[in-house]
């Protein structure tokens, strides 16, 4: 366990779990009793089910004719799928219907067994759902590698693409996708336009609609994608091609249900097993993925990271999903849709996501989802029997194509499991699903045993030191070139151990703490590493980040922390250091010379720190009881201490060269007082390097205003004369306390010693609510609210004002001296920079750019979007980018007209 915990929760380490209610429960845990026993519906969760209506139902029809099933088995599935399966199943928000996942299946089903078999077969899977759920088993079907999750998925939305690419030719799908795909080519030689062109037209209205630019076009896509395309191919189809195929909606006196299943037991099984297997991997991944979407929604999140608009209310908290209650509910939900002649159900990513996104509360969408649906089924099969099976048939096709999601495979290819999900897609597009899911697992398990068992050690002599480098898992299988490496060791001397890799088994733990022993009995030292050069028992990123001796701030208090035998961790540090005699361990003795490299310097202190350790046995830090925080002169003479104890001899020799040759900074910084802007820290800068000026508000008093405020114009004229700066940043932050207090201030407001010194803040308040200037803006985003606004235009202001100072003035205008604005947002931990135009105040856009991680290959270390292009504003439209934003009218501009309350500002 790290050294570096917030000391503030580790109260919370140890403590029992918390009670039924408290409320605050683990994920995926069951939600607690709901109190009081009425259904209650939301005027969100109407408006949401309609939404979702408006896609179940030409989703469902077309899922149906995909299966090649009765049309009005995909309608009794959707109907029940929303009330059964809403009421009963573990996750509010999830719609189920009709799957997706199982059309490939299910037509198989269908063409072996026949119809009414298929609902047998629906009912025995549900049965197994039912049983599953009640042995609370259903983690343990999320314990299944997502490369062949994900993998089993796109190889059935090819096999559904191939399949429902023969609808939309006018022609009737083959038995397998192999099929499919090897008569393809004839099909299209004798194929007649009026389906393609519909299908045509079906897809291109699935991939414009969501992206109608302008107001007319936020209007318009409040209607659902999937039901604009069918109406709108149904509609040009009743006038083009009067001819075309369309639904055929049977009457319900005729509907089909289930019978005894007939066939041999094994394969029954088999396709029983198999439906299982498919809906409940779908159903539970949906489930997962609605919490998801949920949590983003309820921390203002949006599909492409935008912020929500300042008046959007926050949607009221959703209970997380019983995973394990939402396998019985599909499973009762399959069960009844089998004995009614259903298709077999699971919950839907695509009608699920639309269901959050429209903003739904509770059960009730879901439930009154299905209630649309019944209703329709029983009064629209006229209007119903108008769709083109051509349109329905696009319509599948595009969510076969969405199943292959990029997102997947560039996961899997990171994580290196591109092969196991390459197999699995293979396998299930030529064998079929149980059989692709068998190969995906057997080649997961042969990818796991290669990489266990490719295990690379090389030896390296470092004037005296030995370099021992292991790549991969520690196994038994290792063991022979592990012995034989470290057999070649000079007996007794000096070696680094450096363990890159996640396992190691217990036959070779014995072999490296057995050689490492024997080293140690002769005299020799032994340090285990990792490749970050930290400790093998604390990961890498504590090893380069907070236990670094100059960063011991009040959250980490790596200071304040023993391990298991009650010493502090930097006293035990301090210790193993001074076990070694100077001479001994170079570096060890003094603290290293300044590189100019923060980064640098800091592995360089944690080698040194490793190095230091004169033990090669494997020491794991403890979790012993956390020492209080300490408070007032406690916490400082703590502090303090620290310091002297850690820091102080690293940077001891670049301190005194900066006392003999003086400081030279190469900056003014002028930034906030707030206590959570680290300067040093973002600006990876150390002693020496910038001339900080901090006040409430990052303001610059102008030239010429009344006594009292010379502190800050002193500092500018020091640091612009005598220092002779290269440039002067100023710097404003998010949540600054300072804009707030100015965005509140009244005509009556007291004159007290803050409010004084805020005056100087009044030119930004007026600035923001003039027409004359541009609002400043941040890349990519408008800004969240009318505070974020005001902290940018604040930063704008005030270079305004640092050019107005004689110094600054003449400096400028010898080219010598250069001013930037910067803006910090602290949640996000994100740097933003004025662009270059606006900060030399030559009145272009006034847009904060990106700082994003350095790279030496490009010119500028920023991830800059241009909005003063119109181009770039195309993609905003989701974004809240005409939501208006206030401004109080005591800081108005006398030239706006008089007597309004408030201004409204839209994007450009």
């Amino acid at each position: 366990m790290s050294d570096c915990v917030r000391i503030r929760h580790d109260h919370t380490a140890h403590s029992s779990p918390p009670s039924r209610a408290s409320g605050i429960k683990p994920p995926h845990s069951p939600p607690p009793p709901r109190r009081g026993g009425r259904f209650r519906i939301a005027g969100a969760d109407l408006s949401a089910s309609i939404t979702v209506f408006l896609i179940a139902v030409p989703m469902s029809l077309g899922l149906a004719v995909a299966m090649d099933a009765p049309l009005e088995a995909g309608l009794i599935s959707a109907a029940i799928g929303g009330i059964v399966a809403g009421l009963l199943g573990g996750t509010p928000l999830q719609v189920s219907g009709p799957s997706a996942g199982l059309t490939v299946v299910t037509a198989e089903l269908i063409q072996i067994y026949g119809w009414r078999t298929t609902c047998a077969i629906t009912i025995g899977a549900g049965l197994l759902q039912i049983l599953l759920g009640s042995l609370r088993a259903a983690r343990g079907a999320l314990a299944v590698s997502p490369a062949i999750v994900h993998g089993t998925l796109a190889g059935i939305g090819v096999a559904i693409a191939l399949a429902q690419l023969h609808i939309v030719l006018g022609a009737s799908p083959q038995s397998s996708a192999a099929a499919n795909a090897l008569a393809l080519p004839e099909q299209l030689g004798r194929t007649s336009p009026a389906a393609p062109l519909i299908g045509a037209l079906t897809i291109a209205v699935l991939v414009v609609w969501p992206r109608l630019p302008g107001r007319v076009g936020r209007a318009v896509r409040r209607l659902p994608a999937a039901l604009a395309s069918v109406a709108i191919a149904t509609a040009v189809a009743a006038v083009a091609a009067p001819g075309i195929a369309r639904v055929d909606l049977p009457s319900w006196r005729s509907h089909a249900l289930p019978e005894l299943p007939q066939g041999a037991v094994l394969a029954l099984a088999t396709a029983v097993l198999t439906v299982l297997l498919v809906a409940s991997l779908e159903s539970l991944l949906a489930a997962v993925a609605v919490d998801k979407l949920t949590a983003d929604r309820a921390g203002g999140r949006t599909a492409d990271s935008a912020p929500p608009a300042p008046a959007t209310p926050a949607a009221p908290p959703v209970q997380r999903s019983d995973l394990d209650r939402e396998l019985r509910g599909q499973g009762i939900t399959n069960v009844l849709a089998g004995l009614l002649g259903g298709l077999p159900v699971s919950g839907g990513a695509v009608r699920s996501s639309a269901n959050v996104r429209a903003g739904a509360t509770g059960r009730a969408s879901t439930v009154l989802h299905g209630v649309w649906v019944l209703l329709a089924a029983g009064l629209l099969v006229t209007a119903l029997e108008w769709i083109p099976l051509a349109a329905l048939a696009a319509l599948v096709m595009v969510v076969g194509f969405q199943m292959v999601n990029y997102a997947h495979i560039r996961n899997v290819h990171k994580h290196r499991e591109f092969l196991v999900y390459g197999a699995t897609i293979t396998g299930v597009v030529l064998f079929g699903v149980l059989e692709g899911v068998a190969i995906g697992i057997a080649v997961a398990v042969a990818v796991a045993l290669h990489r266990l068992a490719r295990t690379r050690i090389t030896v390296t002599d470092q004037g005296g030191q030995h370099l021992v480098v292991v790549r991969g898992q520690l196994t038994f299988l290792a063991v022979p070139r592990l012995s034989r490496a470290l057999g070649q060791l000079p007996r007794g001397g000096d070696a680094v151990v450096e363990l890159d890799g996640f396992f190691m088994d217990h036959a070779a733990y014995e072999t490296i703490q057995d050689w490492s022993d024997a080293q140690t009995a002769q005299g020799g030292r032994v340090v285990f590493t990792g490749r970050s050069g930290g400790r093998i028992a604390e990961p890498a990123s504590a090893a380069h980040s907070c236990c670094r001796p100059w960063t011991p701030w009040r959250n980490h208090h790596c200071h304040d922390r023993p391990d298991r035998s009650g010493q502090p961790i930097d006293a035990l540090r301090a210790a193993t250091r001074a076990a070694f005699a100077p001479g001994e361990n170079p570096g060890a003795d003094q603290g290293p010379a300044a590189s100019g490299d923060a980064e640098a310097d800091a592995r360089a202190a944690d080698a040194a720190d490793a190095t230091a350790r004169p033990t090669g046995r494997f020491d794991t830090p403890g979790d012993g009881a956390v020492v209080p925080r300490r408070t007032g002169a406690h916490r400082l003479a703590s502090g303090l201490s620290s310091f002297q104890r850690n820091t102080a001899p690293l940077v001891r020799d670049e301190l005194a060269r900066l006392a003999r040759e003086g400081q030279r900074p190469s900056q003014l910084f002028i930034t906030c007082a707030d206590s959570r802007l680290v300067t040093s820290m973002i600006t990876a800068s150390g002693p020496g390097d910038l001339f900080t000026v901090r006040n409430v508000g990052n303001l610059v008093p102008p030239p010429g205003v009344e006594a009292g405020d010379d502190s800050v114009g002193a500092a500018i004229e020091y640091a612009v004369d005598v220092l002779k700066v290269e440039s002067i940043t100023v710097c404003g932050h998010s949540g600054c306390g300072a804009m707030q207090a100015l965005m509140g201030t009244k005509p009556d407001t007291p004159q007290t010693s803050l409010w004084r010194w805020l005056r100087h803040g009044l030119p930004s308040l007026e600035r923001m609510a003039s027409r004359h200037h541009a609002w400043a803006r941040i890349s990519g985003r408008l800004p969240a609210d009318e505070v974020e606004q005001l902290c940018l235009t604040n930063v704008v202001q005030q270079l305004d004002h640092l050019r107005a100072h004689e110094s600054v003035a003449r400096r400028l205008a010898e080219g010598a001296l250069q001013l930037h604005g910067m803006y910090f947002h602290v949640g996000e931990a994100q740097a933003y920079l004025l662009a270059e135009g606006a900060s030399a105040g030559s009145g272009v856009d006034e847009v904060f750019d990106r700082v994003g991680p350095y790279d030496p290959n490009h010119a500028h270390p920023y991830d800059i979007t241009d909005l003063s292009d119109p181009t770039s504003l195309t993609d905003l439209g989701d974004r809240g980018d005409h939501a208006a934003v206030s401004v109080p009218t005591a800081a108005a501009d006398p030239a706006d007209p008089p007597g309004s309350d408030e201004l409204e500002r839209t994007s450009a």
